[in-house]
């Protein structure tokens, strides 16, 4: 049975071919073991970054390097472990591969689960789909959001809630399976059904790439299928 770890980043940004991730934690729920790092990423933290996730140059000036870390959260995560993210696809692994690539770490053949994707599959009735907004609307309390390891308990919390009692090899099958979509899965047209939305704004989601970032390809497909692209 492979063994589910939820993870967060934080980050000196969005863009993870330049940015730098500057927290990491993972919550082990089987072992119930964690792992929090912050991590020296030797630049600057930009203030609107700062904003959010409240982590500050002082912070981070001592701490060791992601070459460090991310051996470490290796060794965390070794096994038949399936790594679980909110927006895993669109940010945190695509920040993880990069790290591990920039530092001549070897990048293990994890398994990685987004429940950002299963939430906009299986919750398509919730007006947003954040990790916050799931967490008030599952009734789970506050704690202090965009920190990497408070971000990892309420997402254990929110995973068990919409997945209930099915195991996470079933729930990575359910994800896998192809789905057509009906209605609009976010954005100003969100809840509509996919014909009932303009076309012009179909192209400009093509002409933005948007269509073709990770978590969108069930959107793609099904605008495809429905000829409205």
């Amino acid at each position: 049975m492979k063994r589910p770890i939820f993870y967060d980043t934080e980050t000196t940004g969005v863009r993870h071919e330049r940015d730098h991730i500057i927290e990491i934690a993972a919550y082990d729920s089987v072992q119930n073991r964690t792992f929090e790092a912050l991590i020296n990423p030797g630049c600057p933290i930009p203030p609107d970054a700062t904003a959010i996730h409240n982590i500050t140059d002082e912070m981070v000036a001592d701490k060791p390097t992601f070459k460090e870390v991310g051996a470490q959260f290796a060794a965390f995560c070794e096994g038949e472990t399936v790594l679980i993210a909110h927006n895993n696809d669109g940010f945190d692994l695509p920040f993880i591969k990069s790290s591990f690539q920039r530092h001549d770490l070897h990048f293990p053949a994890w398994e990685f689960f987004d429940t950002l994707r299963w939430a906009r599959r299986y919750r398509p009735d919730m007006p947003r789909h954040t990790l916050q907004h799931l967490r008030e609307a599952y009734g789970i309390p506050a704690n202090n959001a965009h920190r990497a390891l408070d971000d990892v308990i309420v997402l254990h919390k929110v995973f068990e809630k919409m997945t209930d009692d099915l195991s996470i090899e079933m729930c990575i099958e359910l994800l896998a399976t192809p789905k057509i979509l009906r209605t609009m899965p976010f954005g100003k047209h969100h809840g509509k059904p996919l014909t009932d939305v303009p076309k012009d704004y179909f192209a400009w989601l093509k002409e933005q790439g948007a269509l073709d970032k990770p978590g969108n390809e069930e959107l793609k497909t099904s605008l495809e299928k429905l000829a409205l692209i």
